[in-house]
């Protein structure tokens, strides 16, 4: 096996990526202090094509170097917008027609192996803050609670990181959608 070079990679600009079909998934950052971390989810957001950011509280935005340290060009890419607080874009997607969940440890949560999603009506997934996680609540608003299985010491894992698993998750169930025709 041979590493792909850049030409094979077929990498679309930025104005494709804008006018291309994108991922029925939002994502909300529920009072993200870590640029870096705010700086990877867009990274992993362009990756899969997701539709929109939703950066709340204090989670910082765009334009800022520290995001931009490990989101490599993706807040070019990625449509993003500033809520003051969570619920109003918890209440605002609910409004619209998606289904929303936190990402959260918590009773009654399904474990994220477990998910089912049909992978074309909208969802929106809550990240939250790195030490207190998501707020009691906005998970009260949520129609329900996806769990990252762990089994090690520490039960938790850091925010970039859900992120990426629970994105590649929901993209591959997005995918199996758009094989099987669903999505025709």
């Amino acid at each position: 096996m041979e590493k792909k070079s850049m030409e094979q990679l077929h990498r679309i600009s930025v104005e494709d990526f804008k006018r291309s079909e994108k991922t029925p998934v939002s994502v909300v950052l529920d009072n993200v202090r870590s640029m870096n971390n705010v700086g990877s989810v867009f990274r992993t957001a362009d990756a899969f094509r997701i539709e929109k950011l939703y950066l709340c509280g204090i989670t910082a935005c765009p334009p800022h170097k520290e995001i931009e340290k490990t989101a490599l060009g993706a807040t070019e890419s990625v449509d993003w917008e500033h809520c003051p607080d969570t619920m109003e874009a918890v209440e605002r997607l609910k409004n619209n027609g998606y289904q929303v969940f936190a990402v959260e440890q918590a009773e009654g949560s399904t474990p994220l192996q477990q998910f089912r999603w049909d992978g074309t009506s909208p969802i929106a997934l809550i990240f939250g803050n790195e030490v207190m996680g998501v707020e009691q609540a906005v998970i009260d608003r949520c129609d329900g609670v996806i769990e990252i299985p762990q089994a090690g010491t520490k039960h938790s894992l850091n925010i970039a990181v859900s992120a990426g698993a629970v994105l590649w998750e929901v993209y591959r169930q997005y995918l199996e959608a758009q094989a099987s025709g669903q999505n025709l």
